[in-house]
């Protein structure tokens, strides 16, 4: 090649790296602009402050006075004091909270925590030109802890701002969360956020958006933006030991919260799919006695017959690895990917059994109301001594069902199978096996006697197996349990 060839890719390159670098500084000046100003001014608008008054009633009783020596004049004075609240006839107090909220649209739909409006008597919307609107409820949901109001603006423009895509948000991206903290109204704070699919035990499909953009109290069921304005999230909780912000905040994310929303709008309650089992999570041990090479995918613990999951067969033991095409990677991922499903869709439900993986079809049904639950009682008794066999390896004792067992541990009159009595240190204790379990299967067989237990632990010791796979019930729970076994015969 001539020099002259050799200078023009020289400028050929150079332009590009120009442009490449060009590029890239200037996704940076839209990740990382020097002011949020501009962002603040267009969606604050959009953003309301949220009041609600509570009616408390007076106690039916007198509450406990305090501890005082005997003679002091301060007695006297207490006692009069709590007997006048205390009094039928005295006017009931009225309580109220603050919180935030956002506009969907021009028809007045209002966003929410449900935590923020319940149990309010009253609720009021104050706008951001502090003009305030009564607001009716027009549905709640209690498991995402998200409301829907509705105010009439009447003639008034309103400005409502849309959802993003929730999914699409990265570990480090900017975000913008506006509210009323502490009352103050409209506040706005920026972050990144700072985590994703954060499970804080708050409800049965937590997913949540961390981000260290201040929250504070008030700040619930506010708007978080991202750098488009679109919301991703609502802010819903901190983690705060002293009550303030420490850059640890929560949002729901706009994928869990707009099909919540749009039923709630729609029909004044969430329908959600159902399957119909209950489930449990995958450990190691687990995953080696059912021939899993990693602890992936919902343990079926039990089946409800009739219900979408027992006409589709599956059945208990089963490992969900997918459904309707997504990965389980873990058992709480279910609920959530479950509930997001249309009712009444036939969805392909990819499992493992038997030591293969096989695929089968599940229509999805719609979630029930939960039934009142009743807490089993035991009888406040003396409790016998441990009666029954122990199952030598194991640690615990078993016994085969007997009325006066079903009474002493409150279990149902059709359980079926053996039941612990007694749990010493050893293998089942730190499964964490207890008095009162009944065990149904032990290696995917019934057990019914002491006998039947102690032949499927040698079967499983003498094929060199790890542990053995037990099926446990108690009044609480259906679950399978990966027993560990020590080399050798029992003894």
């Amino acid at each position: 090649p001539s020099p002259l060839t050799h200078s023009r890719r020289w400028m050929v390159s150079a332009v590009v790296a120009l442009a490449i670098a060009l590029q890239g500084a200037t996704a940076w000046a839209r990740e990382a602009p020097s002011s949020f100003a501009d962002l603040a001014e267009r969606l604050l608008p959009a953003v309301v402050n949220i009041s609600t008054t509570q009616t408390i009633k007076n106690p039916e009783r007198i509450p406990e006075m305090p501890q005082f020596p005997p003679g002091s004049p301060f007695e006297d004075f207490f006692k009069e004091f709590l007997e006048r609240q205390a009094r039928p006839d005295a006017a009931p107090k009225r309580a109220t909270s603050l919180g935030s909220g956002f506009i969907i649209d021009a028809g007045g739909y209002v966003v929410t925590n449900n935590h923020v409006i319940s149990d309010a008597d009253e609720i009021t919307v104050t706008l951001h030109d502090d003009t305030t609107h009564k607001a009716t409820l027009v549905g709640r949901d209690s498991k995402t802890d998200l409301a829907v109001l509705r105010i009439d603006p009447g003639k008034k423009n309103l400005v409502a701002v849309p959802f993003g895509n929730s999914d699409q948000a990265r570990i480090g991206d900017w975000v913008l969360a506006i509210g009323n903290p502490f009352g103050l109204g409209g506040t706005v704070t920026a972050g990144i956020v700072s985590a994703r699919a954060r499970d804080i035990n708050a409800g049965p499909y937590d997913d949540f958006i961390q981000t260290d953009a201040s929250i504070n109290r008030g700040n619930s069921g506010g708007p978080l933006f991202n750098g488009s304005g679109e919301v991703i999230g609502i802010n819903t909780a901190i983690f705060s030991p002293s009550g303030g912000s420490i850059g640890i905040g929560f949002a729901i994310p706009a994928s869990l919260a707009k099909p919540v929303i749009d039923d709630l709008k729609q029909y004044g309650r969430t329908r959600r799919g159902w399957l119909g089992v209950r489930i449990q999570s995958l450990d190691p041990e687990l995953a080696e006695s059912m021939g899993l090479s990693e602890p992936k995918g919902a343990l079926v613990a039990s089946v409800n017959p009739g219900g979408p999951a027992d006409k589709g067969k599956l059945k208990p033991g089963d490992v969900i690895l997918k459904f309707d095409g997504r990965e389980i990677g873990e058992m709480r991922k279910l609920p959530r990917i479950v509930a997001e499903t249309a009712i009444g869709k036939t969805a392909p439900v990819e499992i493992w059994r038997d030591g293969k993986r096989a695929t089968i079809e599940v229509a999805v049904g719609e979630l029930p109301e939960e039934p009142e639950e009743v807490a089993s009682k035991t009888p406040d008794k003396p409790q016998p001594q441990a009666q029954g066999q122990l199952v030598p390896g194991t640690g615990m004792t078993v016994s085969p069902l007997t009325p006066a067992l079903r009474e002493r541990f409150g279990l149902e009159e059709d359980a079926v199978g053996l039941v612990v009595t007694d749990v010493k240190d050893g293998p089942a204790a730190e499964k964490g096996m207890k008095p009162g379990d009944v065990i149904i299967e032990a290696g995917n067989k019934p057990i019914r006697t002491a006998a039947d237990l102690v032949k499927a632990v040698e079967a499983a010791k003498a094929s060199s197996q790890k542990f053995l796979l037990l099926r446990v019930e108690n009044p609480q729970a259906l679950r399978y349990v990966a027993l560990p076994l020590a080399a050798g015969k029992t003894k």
